[in-house]
């Protein structure tokens, strides 16, 4: 096991680690505010489709900025359906996500993809219309630091993407405890009612956090794409924005616990493929593609009693629709 295989494993454990912090940042947020987005994993693959679509037809600025408004857009909608409309918060999430997996298959279909990449560039020429796989975010060293032996593969030879989510975690933090706005955000997962009261819109910090969260899903999906894993497939996100919600609950509801969550849970990922190259699971390589799963599944169960849940300082309004009548 020498340097160079160290130092391999762990930027690949930063670089999928990435997919699950952006996507768990933004759901930080929203489930601070009382609403359970579970609509991610529909809205990463919405992410990871439209990254694809947009890189073959203008590169990779445009394939962000996309993906952004269209996480942003189907925030909005299950926004409205749960904040204002008051549905309830599992059966809409759920539903976002069946949504989010149709919509991105449809539109990556062979057939359809080739028409609206015409439609967004008609000078494309032909052998890209039917590609599966898209350019990656070049790696960008950093002068110095990217020398220094494994930390500098670690955290400083990355594309744009990875060195944004360390500053935005950090951020996100900040904001979330040490301003106004971030204890605006947690008193209204709190006591709705209490911050109503004092004249805080809890409908408009709730929609706010949940638009939020739809960006950081959708980001997190044309990162995954464009950053990690760039060639398409159908369900390309393969459950992913699952395990950042088990990510989100794991860290307590901190962005900064969070980026130790979502290292772990890459981790985990990134060893069950390097494990096979030492003949462990090669006979059953399914068993290895279960251990992040595992994990999630271990996680929740963990948690789950009302005496931790309390302990680790769940949101005392998450998943309770608000109404000011009542």
């Amino acid at each position: 096991m020498s340097i160079e295989w160290i130092e391999q494993v762990l930027q690949l454990t930063v670089q999928m680690g990435t997919v699950y912090l952006l996507a768990s940042l933004g759901e930080i947020y929203a489930e601070r505010s009382g609403v359970l987005n579970l609509g991610l994993e529909g809205m990463m693959l919405m992410g990871a489709a439209t990254s694809f679509m947009f890189t073959l037809a203008y590169g990779h600025l445009s394939a962000i900025l996309t993906s952004i408004i269209v996480g942003a857009l189907m925030g909005l909608i299950l926004s409205i359906l749960v904040v204002d409309m008051k549905l309830n918060q599992v059966v809409v999430g759920l539903a976002m996500t069946m949504l989010g997996a149709g919509l991105s298959g449809f539109f990556t279909f062979p057939e359809v993809r080739k028409n609206l990449l015409l439609r967004l560039n008609p000078s494309l020429p032909e052998e890209v219309l039917l590609i599966q796989q898209a350019q990656k975010l070049p790696e960008i060293q950093i002068p110095l630091l990217s020398n220094i032996p494994v930390i500098g593969k670690m955290f400083f030879s990355h594309n744009l993407l990875v060195y944004f989510s360390f500053i935005l975690s950090i951020a996100m933090w900040f904001i979330l405890f040490k301003t106004r706005i971030g204890l605006t955000i947690r008193s209204v997962g709190e006591n709705p009612s209490m911050a109503d009261s004092l004249g805080v819109n809890v409908y408009m910090v709730r929609r706010m956090t949940v638009i939020l969260s739809g960006v950081f899903a959708s980001l997190a999906g044309a990162y995954f794409f464009i950053g990690f894993h760039p060639f398409w497939r159908e369900g390309v996100t393969a459950g992913r924005g699952f395990i950042a919600l088990a990510l989100v609950i794991l860290a307590t509801w901190s962005p900064m616990r969070a980026i130790l969550g979502a290292y772990l849970f890459g981790g985990v990922e990134t060893f069950q493929y390097r494990l096979q190259l030492f003949g462990l699971g090669a006979q059953s390589p399914y068993f290895l593609a279960m251990l992040p799963y595992i994990l999630t599944i271990m996680t929740l169960i963990i948690i789950s009693t009302e005496s931790i849940k309390k302990r680790i300082g769940a949101p005392a309004s998450l998943g309770i629709p608000y109404a000011r009548e009542e």
